[in-house]
């Protein structure tokens, strides 16, 4: 009767192993580290840079704990925060010769010290919050009147196309502000400009002034326009945040909206505010460009003459100088998607570029009439441009596809088509505060939370044992298989844990133990009612089972109307309660069947189980035992 098949021991067995090792990265905690990584996507990171950082600790005899070259980062740890910080300024000086152009980001951070072995089996630590970890927190504004003034740029370039496009005469179309001025020669020429407004432009409203025989249309975003050229600015600069903060290996970043202009970014484990600036405020904007290919062009270029009016002076990847045109052929605002890929016909690394319509009919149109000269394709960040390749252009070249190529390795061309991705931001920023959180202070969060934690569980422990003997003991360990489980499948889907999330943690200990109170006074009942123990406890575990679903369907309905609804810090909580209810259902139920069935079930003749005190309806007690 009270029985498990061999299938279910084993399976109890796994889940119980497989809980323990992925569980026990969390036991090592982390250590102090100095994170390197590449400014430029062409900077390469390999074996040899890592030897360049190890060779250069060593000399300034540092103990290192542990040297690794992970994604797009080299990581060193330390056992202590004051060889860190020591180590931070050996590697700033090695990979930095020149301070005011840095090679390399050099940041303090902090990584897990989790056992190669358990790495192997890609067991990994819960991420921790900044509440628990330390960090850097950021409020950033965003500069929405920047947003509409990039926009009324966007807008001005096309309205010359189109005017163009219908041969209208006009006098120039120049911006003042986010409204632009366009100024026309008679009534036939504005009336054919409005018509061109209000087909192609609908976003658009045109008023008409005319003054001393002048006539001008001022035309002007409409308002629901305004809004949703901000609203798209503000999206565009968290995904823009994601894609760089990502590309660095910052474990779990907090990037989201607060309010109508604002953005809060939080880099967990992160300690350097100098260096967390830098980060978020690496862009890259793709630009092409016509090299100029006057005398005095490449006279400048071979280093012999100035450079041109109306040029300018940038280098490629070789360090050769490359004489370009000030004026803009196209942006990185034209890009749609960015891939790495091969050359068709040399199979050399490169990067393909899809255009939007806008940029493909420019490009096809520049390469038209620019057959045999050279259009460079320049990467600027950080205000800092260079010419990726400058090639011959051989024809036009229509359908809005564009590669980039020239001398890349595989991991250039895939880092420069994140870079490209990630874009620029679309309205400026500015940070209106930041705070710092230690390292230390995150210690003690941790300290506290986990105190919490251990004395509600060793208390719901004292009173099951006491209360319910031996069917207690068996209670606490399913309650700590259920700790065990909870922790490892949040260390398993790489969850982040907050204050929060402690909470939650501590509250799933109690409404685990709920479950198994209701079991334990079943099985009482059905003893008071007269059954044996074997049947009791088998319609104990049946007839508790209905009521231990509905109780936890309706929390955990709670829990996701948390998790669908709520943000930050309540999202957190939701995350390890939605968890620690289905965990403690499987705990307090099979797990904790399995270790009675285990004990009891092979006693064919049992005449007694321990589970304290049974009282009876009229106010008796009497032992748990059935003759």
């Amino acid at each position: 009767m009270n029985r498990y098949p061999l299938w279910k021991y084993i399976t109890i067995l796994v889940v119980l192993l497989i809980g323990t090792i992925y569980s026990l990265p969390n036991l090592y905690g982390e250590a102090p580290a100095v994170q390197v990584s590449a400014i430029k996507p062409t900077t390469k990171l390999d074996a040899t840079t890592v030897s360049k950082a190890e060779d250069a600790l060593k000399a300034a005899a540092l103990t290192i704990a542990g040297l690794q070259l992970e994604g797009h980062s080299i990581k060193a740890r330390f056992e202590d925060e004051d060889a860190q910080l020591k180590a931070r300024d050996v590697l700033e000086k090695a990979f930095n010769a020149d301070p005011n152009n840095p090679s390399h980001i050099i940041a303090l951070n902090l990584v897990p010290r989790t056992p190669a072995w358990l790495q192997a089996l890609h067991a990994s630590p819960m991420y921790l919050g900044l509440d628990l970890r330390g960090g850097v927190h950021f409020l950033l504004q965003v500069d929405m009147q920047g947003a509409l003034t990039k926009k009324a740029d966007v807008y001005a370039s096309d309205l010359r196309l189109a005017l163009r496009d219908k041969n209208i005469r006009h006098g120039g179309v120049t911006r003042n502000g986010q409204r632009l001025e366009l100024k026309l020669r008679d009534a036939s020429t504005l009336q054919a400009a409005q018509n061109l407004i209000q087909d192609q432009f609908p976003d658009l409203v045109a008023t008409a002034n005319q003054e001393a025989g002048e006539i001008r249309l001022f035309i002007s975003p409409k308002p629901e326009t305004a809004r949703k050229v901000q609203e798209q600015a503000l999206k565009q600069n968290i995904t823009t945040l994601h894609n760089r903060i990502n590309e660095l290996g910052v474990a779990e970043p907090v990037i989201q909206q607060q309010g109508t202009d604002r953005i809060v970014v939080q880099l967990p484990g992160v300690q350097d505010t100098a260096k967390a600036k830098d980060i978020l405020g690496r862009t890259a904007t793709l630009e092409l460009r016509m090299v100029d290919e006057s005398s005095e062009g490449r006279a400048a270029e071979m280093g012999t003459g100035p450079v041109p009016f109306g040029s300018e002076r940038h280098l490629d990847r070789n360090g050769q100088a490359v004489i370009t045109k000030r004026q803009v052929v196209l942006t990185g605002e034209n890009l749609t998607d960015a891939q790495a890929g091969f050359d068709n016909q040399t199979q050399e690394a490169a990067v393909h570029l899809t255009l939007d319509a806008k940029g493909a009919r420019i490009f096809r149109d520049v390469t038209r009439e620019n057959v045999g000269k050279r259009m460079a394709i320049l990467l600027f960040e950080k205000g800092k441009g260079e010419v990726v390749t400058a090639p011959v252009i051989r024809g036009e070249i229509g359908g809005g596809r564009v590669q980039i190529s020239g001398r890349m390795t595989t991991v250039e061309a895939t880092d420069t088509a994140l870079l490209l991705r990630a874009g620029s931001l679309a309205a400026p920023m500015d940070i209106v505060e930041e705070r710092t959180i230690g390292p230390s202070l995150g210690k003690e969060n941790i300290d506290k939370g986990f105190n919490s934690v251990l004395w509600g569980f060793l208390v719901i422990v004292a009173f099951m044992c006491v209360y319910y003997m031996m069917f207690g003991v068996f209670s606490s360990i399913a309650l700590g298989f259920n700790l065990v489980l909870l922790v490892a499948v949040l260390s398993m889907l790489q969850a982040t844990l907050t204050l929060p999330g402690m909470a939650a943690m501590a509250l799933a200990l109690g409404m685990a133990i709920d479950a198994n109170v209701l079991i334990n006074e079943r099985v009482r009942d059905e003893l008071r009612n007269g059954l044996s123990p074997q049947a009791a406890i088998h319609a104990g575990y049946d007839r508790a089972w209905d009521t231990i679903l509905d109780s936890n369907v309706t929390t955990l309905i709670a829990g996701i109307a948390l998790l669908l609804f709520g943000s930050g810090p309540v999202r957190g909580f939701a995350v390890v309660h939605c968890l620690g209810i289905l965990t403690s259902m499987f705990s307090a139920v099979l797990f904790s069947r399995g270790l009675v069935n285990l004990w009891y079930g092979r006693q064919k003749k049992l005449k007694s189980v321990s589970i304290g005190t049974v009282w009876r309806a009229d106010g008796s007690s009497a032992p748990a035992v059935k003759e």
